[in-house]
C-alpha cells in the first residue's frame, strides 16, 4: 500500500483578526528561533562523523523537514486566507467572528466564538464556521432554537447571547 492520500478539502477562507496574527507569530518562531537551533544542533552532530547511526543527526534532519513543511503551509495558507475585521451591521444575527452562548434544556449554558478552520480549538471554545455546530448556529438570532447532534442524538439549543469582539488586535 502507498503512502498516497487524497488532499483534504479546503476549508473556508476566512479568519479572525487574532488567528491571522498566531500564524504570523507561528512562522515568524519556526523560521527565527526553533530552525536555527535545529540547524545548529545538525551541524554539531554531522562533525561526530558516521551520519547514518548519529540519531541527532538523523532526527535533526527530519525536524528540519517538518519545520520547512509547516513554514511553507503557513506562508502559503495566510497568502489566500481573509481576514475578518469588520464588526457586521446587525449584531443581533449569528455570524463569523461571534460569540454565541447556547443554553440547553437542562439550563446548562455553552460558550462558541465561530471562527475559521485554522484557528478552533475546542477547549477554548472556538468552534470551525465550516463543523456541524457552527453550521446550525449561522444566521440565528437571540431566542432561536437551534438542534444540534451529539453522541447520536438530537440536543435542543437555545441562543442566549450574541457578542462580538469590539477591537481587533494590532497586527
Amino acid at each position: 500500500m502507498g503512502r498516497w492520500r487524497p488532499p483534504r478539502p479546503r476549508g473556508s477562507r476566512y479568519i479572525t483578526p487574532e488567528g491571522a496574527q498566531r500564524m504570523r507569530a507561528e512562522v515568524k518562531f519556526l523560521w527565527e528561533q526553533e530552525r536555527p537551533r535545529v540547524t545548529q544542533a545538525v551541524s554539531d552532530a554531522a562533525k561526530l562523523g558516521d551520519r547514518s547511526e548519529n540519531a541527532d543527526y538523523i532526527y535533526g534532519k527530519k525536524r528540519l523537514r517538518e519545520i520547512d513543511s509547516r513554514v511553507r503551509f503557513l506562508t502559503k495558507r495566510l497568502e489566500e486566507i481573509t481576514v475578518v475585521d469588520r464588526i457586521p451591521d446587525d449584531r443581533d444575527k449569528v455570524f463569523f467572528g461571534a460569540w454565541v452562548t447556547l443554553e440547553d434544556e437542562n439550563g446548562k449554558e455553552v460558550k462558541y466564538r465561530i471562527v475559521g478552520p485554522d484557528e478552533f480549538n475546542v477547549k477554548e471554545g472556538l468552534i470551525s464556521m465550516d463543523s456541524p455546530v457552527a453550521r446550525a448556529l449561522l444566521g440565528k438570532r437571540i431566542d432561536d432554537e437551534v438542534e444540534i447532534q451529539q453522541m447520536e442524538q438530537w440536543v435542543t439549543y437555545y441562543i442566549c447571547e450574541i457578542e462580538y469582539p469590539d477591537t481587533a488586535p494590532e497586527s
